[in-house]
């Protein structure tokens, strides 16, 4: 029987180009978005920093098209993992200041995270492949 709700956190990889990026967003989306720019900024700070080049197949980065499964529903879904401004370019995008898009940054095929939505709810997810283009 799957455990769901488990707040334990898998370790995740982010680069040093979108950690510094991705740190600006969430000071900046602090306003606007608090709750989405808390949870984008408590995985940067959590997240494990690696040099661009060092970016391994599998991780989920900024630019990523991750195919993951809701482990609560079952659906699979195939987003690209986008920053604000893109995200409404293309309907299979994900912004990374969503709940889903912040749970996705820096995990590693197989990986799961549960999290709570803006709502109170929980979803758990996990990457099923990563393309990185």
């Amino acid at each position: 029987m799957a455990r769901y709700f488990n707040i334990d956190l898998p370790p995740i990889a982010i680069s040093r180009r979108d950690v510094e990026r991705l740190s600006r967003l969430a000071d900046i989306a602090g306003e606007k978005f608090p709750s989405a720019s808390e949870f984008l900024a408590r995985e940067i700070e959590r997240a494990h920093v690696i040099e661009d080049f060092e970016t391994l197949p599998g991780l989920v980065g900024m630019g990523s098209e991750v195919e993951f499964r809701d482990d609560i529903t079952g659906q699979i879904r195939r987003v690209k993992l986008v920053y604000p401004e893109d995200a409404g370019k293309n309907p299979a995008s994900v912004s990374v200041l969503t709940p889903a898009g912040a749970a996705l940054i820096g995990l590693s095929v197989s990986q799961s995270i549960e999290f709570r939505t803006p709502s109170g709810g929980w979803r758990s997810l996990t990457v099923l492949s990563v393309r990185n283009g």
